[in-house]
């Protein structure tokens, strides 16, 4: 399982040495997954180093800050993570729809650094990457590899992102000042739904030992790292509503399934509260729902396949929601004639209306797979629908020009406003919904086959071993071994400042 980031030992002593002399020397520390999952247990003398640190500066100490408790500022540290409860007015249903903020991460304002980290990590620990010699390959249709590259540096090594040419510009002009080289920008044919193409150009990189692949859709790093910090920040989240309403409960966690590392929180939620786990995917590209495939803009979720770390046999329902909805509704979040018409017409708090920029396209995409579970599951006032915004519009700003220009040729005023929101929210229903029965998921795992035993090259034991729920619950423990690993790195660096 090495190439699947599960290892919890030291694979080469020689590659472990030369990593913690870099580290050592470049004054990196590195915080364990427990407390990333709750920041209180950062120490004092590693809280009060970040005092001086910009959120965004390639700072090696802004590894403390890859978790859900940043404040708006993202300086400073709150007691629960960021979130919104949005109210009936603004999605049509009575079960309130909660969405954590991923937009308060640091660096590049998404919370994908964590899956970054989740994955860099344990290959620094266990001696699997060597920073003085490799590059960091970050294959990507959005965020992770912009994550991935931030993570690179401040970490000490170098990042490389592979992504397709047709993603927003906002993230090639973020790369472009973060790489080392602009050659480390890898541009693939196609958008969003060009995943294949990604693997094909990491597989030519890959014949070069200098190069180590971070696939973030088969990293189990990925999937471990949401279980229990993405979890755990949900969970809170949940367990503060209902400090004052303790007949809350919570009904479903809705993610976007991309490369299934964010709706791994979902095993925790569910085995914590109970909550039913929706995965989502683009109407254009239904893979999930019917075997099919396509192109679209939902970008950051990825589709043609299906994740290897993505456990299909404990996910109940699949939602799938149009890009012209999720485009539509960037467009009424982000404009003056939009937001007067939430405010106005449909009585939307300022204080909602407010964080609308943190809600990117997958955000909405997510927040429409929970209207649409919360009709499907016939929910009421008391059962809560939790999801994540897994970053804000600011990536999006040429892509609201985009769909302004295509969409809306005579502007978009009032009128166009509450057309959109009638459509697309108050207008949204229960069609392109599966709840998942027992020959469902195993036809949805059975997808999974042709990627990755046919074309990537995972053995059929491998594949096979992950529809069982045990094969995920021991992994989990690894968790708690690699804390351990940490500590130890952390101490022959002598990096750490816990006083």
């Amino acid at each position: 399982m090495r190439r699947l980031g599960l290892e919890c030992k030291v694979i080469d002593a020689g590659v472990y040495d030369r990593t913690v002399c870099r580290f050592r020397d470049a004054r990196i520390a590195m915080p364990t997954f427990a407390e990333l999952a709750d920041p209180d247990r950062i120490p004092g003398g590693v809280a009060a180093s970040l005092a001086g640190v910009e959120p965004d500066a390639p700072d090696p100490r802004n590894l403390f800050r890859v978790h859900w408790y940043n404040g708006p500022d993202r300086w400073n540290r709150v007691r629960l993570p960021e979130h919104l409860v949005l109210p009936k007015e603004l999605t049509g249903v009575d079960a309130p729809v909660v969405i954590a903020l991923g937009d308060r991460f640091p660096m590049i304002h998404a919370h994908k650094v964590l899956a970054a980290y989740g994955c860099l990590a344990p290959r620094i620990i266990t001696g699997q990457f060597d920073p003085t010699a490799q590059r960091a390959v970050w294959p990507s249709t959005g965020n992770f590899c912009r994550g991935g590259v931030a993570i690179s540096r401040i970490m000490g090594c170098r990042g490389v992102a592979v992504l397709p040419e047709g993603m927003s510009r906002e993230r090639f002009a973020w790369l472009e000042g973060w790489v080392a080289d602009p050659a480390d920008i890898i541009r693939t044919p196609g958008t969003e739904s060009n995943v294949k193409e990604i693997y094909d150009r990491c597989a030519e990189l890959e014949r070069d030992p200098a190069n180590v692949i971070f696939n973030q859709f088969s990293e189990f790093g990925n999937y471990l790292a949401h279980y229990l910090v993405t979890g755990w920040a949900l969970g809170r989240v949940f367990e503060s509503l209902r400090e004052t309403r303790p007949d809350l409960r919570l009904a479903a966690f809705t993610s976007a399934t991309g490369s299934a590392g964010t709706i791994g929180a979902g095993d925790y939620l569910k085995e914590r509260f109970g909550a039913r786990i929706v995965a989502g995917e683009a109407l254009e590209c239904p893979t999930m729902l019917r075997n099919g495939f396509g192109e679209h803009n939902i970008q950051g979720i990825g589709d043609k396949h299906i994740p290897l770390i993505h456990n299909v046999m404990n996910t109940d329902l699949v939602v799938a929601i149009s890009d012209r909805a999720t485009d539509r509704l960037l467009v009424l979040f982000n404009t003056d004639a939009g937001r007067r018409y939430l405010a106005e017409r449909r009585g939307a708090p300022e204080a909602i209306l407010a964080e609308l920029p943190a809600l990117g396209i997958s955000s909405i995409c997510n927040i429409l797979m929970a209207i649409k579970t919360a009709m499907q599951l016939d929910l009421g006032p008391d059962d809560v629908v939790m999801t994540v915004a897994t970053d804000g519009a600011a990536m999006y700003g040429t892509e609201v020009e985009k769909v302004l220009a295509r969409d809306f040729p005579g502007g978009f005023d009032p009128v166009a406003a509450a057309e959109t929101f009638g459509e697309f929210v108050l207008g949204a229903g229960t069609d392109d919904l599966l709840e998942l029965t027992r020959e469902e998921r195993e036809r949805v795992f059975n997808l999974g086959y042709y990627t990755w035993v046919e074309q990537q090259d995972v053995s059929i034991e491998e594949f096979e071993a992950r529809r069982e729920q045990r094969f995920w619950t021991k992994m989990r423990v690894i968790l708690d071994e690699w804390d351990v690993m940490i500590g130890e790195f952390n101490g022959r660096t002598g990096a750490r400042p816990d006083a």
